[in-house]
């Protein structure tokens, strides 16, 4: 497992976290994005909207600091298994990736 970010992104960070919690190993792939390293060709070839994060697993790709989350966290204690109290997980994220 990839993980493609820049160390001062807060979404790269919090994907970070989790997956230290988790114990997730995974290779850390920097990504400059003060240069313009996700511009390139080659990063454009796994996320077309040429942001930060994406993870990469057996060759698919997933972005979006969210729903890599939420892969990341599925089944475990981080992600809640009641219907509401997931939705209002959601909730939260969307409120954090959207309202500031």
């Amino acid at each position: 497992m990839k993980l493609y970010g820049d160390g001062l992104s807060g979404n790269c960070y919090k994907i970070k976290l989790l997956m230290s919690f988790l114990d997730t190993p995974h290779e850390w792939v920097h990504v400059d994005i003060t240069k313009a390293q996700t511009r390139t060709p080659e990063f454009m070839a796994l996320n077309a909207n040429a942001k930060i994060p994406v993870l990469v697993l057996d060759g698919n790709t997933l972005n979006e600091s969210n729903a890599i989350l939420n892969y990341l966290g599925r089944d475990s204690t981080y992600i809640p298994s009641d219907a509401l109290e997931h939705a209002r997980m959601l909730s939260w994220q969307f409120f954090e990736q959207y309202s500031h």
